[in-house]
């Protein structure tokens, strides 16, 4: 038998990173790009010493089993504060909650089948078999949980109270607030890598879109051209008084 003083626990480097299954939605990816690239400017500002990590379809292990991967969820997207964002300069392979004790704030799951999978709330068999929902509720005990069904055009979001997930309701805007984050949740009708589609993103607590960097420079953009229509309707003269050449608004 082995001993506690021999045994050590495998981390993200010695655990599968993939159970070898492919991705079932393909708007999977642009979904994860657009979730995190519109909130990163948020988590700067939460974070200014960068300890935050965001995972996409990236294993959570949460116990050990034969084989490994048994032993983990991969969420379609989630987020965890306060931990480094590399492990010895690497990027993880997987988050293993024995390594690193700190759960994810939230964890959203993109439905593909009919969502039975993703709320499941069977507990651990003798089989092994165990249901999506009841690891992130009794056994990662994630804060926040959501459950995006792009067919139904609608988000669901589970807030852990005492232990046990609750349904928050929509606010008057019809977004789910996650207040350690002070963001708002919901969908948005509207065109993202060439495809129009109800996604689903995140908004400030005041309802003002998150808008990604992509979006950001095409506003800016169209703040300059505005500010360029306006000098070109001043005379020469008065361009001149701004220290502005006519010739550079040609």
């Amino acid at each position: 038998m082995t001993s506690l003083s021999t045994f050590t626990l495998p981390d993200h480097t010695q655990l599968p990173e993939s159970d070898g299954t492919f991705v079932k939605n393909w708007q999977e990816h642009p979904q994860s790009i657009l979730l995190t690239d519109s909130i990163t400017p948020v988590l700067e500002q939460l974070h200014p010493d960068s300890q935050y990590c965001i995972g996409q379809d990236l294993g959570i292990y949460w116990r050990l089993t034969d084989p490994p991967e048994k032993g983990a969820e991969a969420p379609d997207w989630f987020y965890v504060p306060n931990v480094p964002p590399t492990l010895e300069g690497k990027m993880r392979r997987s988050y293993v909650l024995w390594k690193e004790y700190v759960a994810p704030l939230i964890v959203i799951e993109f439905v593909s089948g009919d969502g039975r999978e993703e709320r499941d709330k069977t507990p651990p068999s003798s089989q092994g078999e165990v249901g999506k929902f009841w690891v992130y509720e009794q056994a990662i005990r994630v804060p926040y949980y959501a459950i995006y069904e792009v067919l139904k055009e609608q988000v669901e979001v589970y807030h852990l109270v005492d232990n046990t997930y609750q349904i928050l309701q929509a606010n008057e805007r019809g977004h789910y607030p996650i207040t350690p984050m002070g963001v708002e949740l919901g969908i948005w009708q509207g065109r993202y890598q060439n495809a129009e589609l109800p996604w689903l993103r995140w908004w400030d607590a005041q309802g003002n879109l998150l808008l990604t960097g992509e979006e950001r420079a095409e506003v800016e953009r169209h703040k300059r051209e505005r500010i360029v229509e306006k000098l070109r309707t001043l005379s020469p003269e008065q361009l001149n008084a701004l220290g502005i050449d006519a010739q550079m608004l040609d």
